[in-house]
């Protein structure tokens, strides 16, 4: 897998989380970071910031990692 392939499944799928790029790519999510990394100083994706995904009473506690999600940057 190579950069333009990683931005373009961004691109493609609006907000991607990093374990649903993992499962299509079969790719390490530590090497995945990596890419995103660069793509994000490229300024081709952004890292979404976390939070908003619990009931809007707020945080259960509920034990779950929230996501990370990337959404392509428009130009």
């Amino acid at each position: 897998m190579i950069l333009s392939q990683l931005s373009q499944y961004i691109t493609e799928h609006r907000r991607v989380s990093v374990q649903d790029m993992a499962h299509h790519f079969d790719a390490d999510t530590d090497a995945l970071r990596a890419m995103l990394e660069v793509l994000e100083r490229k300024g081709r994706v952004r890292k979404l910031p976390v939070g908003g995904l619990c009931s809007s009473s707020g945080c259960s506690k509920c034990g779950l990692s929230p996501p990370e999600l990337y959404e392509p940057i428009e130009r």
